[in-house]
């Protein structure tokens, strides 16, 4: 293993690739939870059900994200990783800002209208985090690759923090999208400098090699099962933010809580997810393995939800405590990409860490709609319950079977 100078690592971790997708993935992750930030306001200030229409919204949203995931992750492996940064940000910056105008728009029926938008956001949103950790994973040194992209992670994640203060200083869910767009638009300014990686451009100089060919994912048997595995390691991380956070106001009537606020609990849970990614390279260089470090914050993710749901009545504050242990665990998120990164090889790297996680974004509709299923039989905290079951079983089995990765050389091809 290469040794570095402390001046070394300073020199890649804090290199301009590194700074981008890090500044790119804060943008991304503002305008991904603002709408679940804004979401009661927003839909109370038009006259809408902040229920049944937000839960619409935001499975739009998500579905979004599913449908962007498979186009961008195409597009990186067939254009290039910098084709996609440019035009997933452009689009989720004018949606975002097209979203400040709702109170202003009235040719269509106002969920409808809003859920499109956040639709085209989301397919924006999607191509942001895949293409950055690619970009970096393969820029990096092998040694420092988790740390670098922890680095993109903790600091990225902290968009939902600033997204939630931006609400709360400005007094107005309008001035939120605006500002989140133009912190996009100034941001696509900053990517001009920025170069494409060497390993993409050697694979793509090659004719003989067929890049971003999606459907390869599922014509192996062997690339299928790792693909799939890849998603379930994901699933526990945005069940507990699609439904324990997200919908934290749900929960307050059984906890015996007058009032749950989702944008405090999405602050708190990202505050401490931003520590958990820091986190996250750090451990999974110290231990030198991927799986170890993945199973142990999931391990502790799943002490959080059981004490959440099942020890007692709570108050407001003791349920923002529980987001915060939940996001601390669920930091692993910057590993979990770069783990999808590392499983596939240049030619279906960005299909696969673009895809990837937007498919774990693309379950929360389906985990949404079984939590809304099972509720009709049973309680708000059974029903997230019986859910959690099933998304930290499949998560668990997946890490437990997936090879390691740690040090693993990132120029080979599928």
């Amino acid at each position: 293993m290469r040794q570095f100078t402390h001046k070394e690592k300073l020199k890649f971790l804090l290199s301009f690739p590194v700074i981008v997708a890090a500044l790119g993935y804060f943008v991304d992750i503002y305008d991904l939870l603002l709408f679940g930030i804004v979401r009661v306001p927003s839909l109370e200030a038009m006259g809408l059900n902040v229920d049944t229409a937000g839960t619409f919204i935001l499975n739009a949203q998500m579905i979004g994200l599913l449908v962007g995931g498979i186009l961008w992750g195409i597009l990186g492996d067939k254009k290039g990783r910098l084709s996609v940064l440019f035009g997933s940000i452009l689009v989720y910056s004018l949606a975002n800002i097209a979203c400040g105008f709702l109170p202003q728009l009235h040719f269509a029926d106002k969920v409808t209208l809003y859920a499109a938008l956040r639709f085209i956001a989301g397919v924006g949103l999607a191509g942001e985090l895949g293409a950055g950790i690619t970009l970096v994973s393969e820029s990096l040194p092998k040694e420092l690759r988790a740390i670098g992209t922890s680095l993109v992670a903790g600091f990225g994640i902290l968009g939902a923090v600033v997204a939630q203060l931006t609400v709360a200083f400005s007094g107005s869910w309008t001035t939120a999208y605006f500002i989140g767009g133009g912190l996009g638009l100034a941001l696509l300014v900053l990517r001009i400098s920025v170069v494409e990686s060497g390993i993409f451009k050697t694979v793509k100089q090659d004719k003989s090699i067929k890049r971003g060919d999606f459907l390869s994912f599922f014509t192996n048997k062997t690339r299928l099962i790792k693909y799939l595995k890849c998603i379930s390691v994901g699933l526990p991380i945005w069940f507990c933010i699609g439904i324990l956070v997200l919908m934290a106001n749900q929960f307050a009537p059984e906890m015996g809580i007058k009032n749950i606020v989702p944008g405090k609990a999405i602050m708190w849970s990202y505050l401490f997810a931003s520590m958990g990614d820091f986190s996250s390279g750090f451990i999974s260089h110290a231990l030198h393995s991927r799986k170890k470090a993945v199973i142990y914050m999931m391990s502790f993710t799943l002490l959080g939800v059981l004490l959440l749901l099942f020890s007692g009545p709570k108050t407001e504050n003791m349920y923002y405590f529980y987001c915060a242990w939940i996001g601390l665990g669920t930091g692993f998120w910057a590993m979990f990409v770069t783990v999808a990164a590392e499983q596939f090889g240049t030619n279906m790297r960005s299909t696969a860490a673009t895809t990837i996680p937007n498919m774990v974004r693309g379950a929360v509709p389906i985990m949404l709609l079984c939590f809304d299923f099972f509720k009709k039989s049973t309680t708000v905290i059974l029903s997230a319950a019986m859910v959690g079951v099933v998304v930290f079983a499949l998560g668990f089995y997946a890490i437990f079977t997936m090879n390691e990765t740690h040090n693993k050389d990132m120029d080979f091809v599928e």
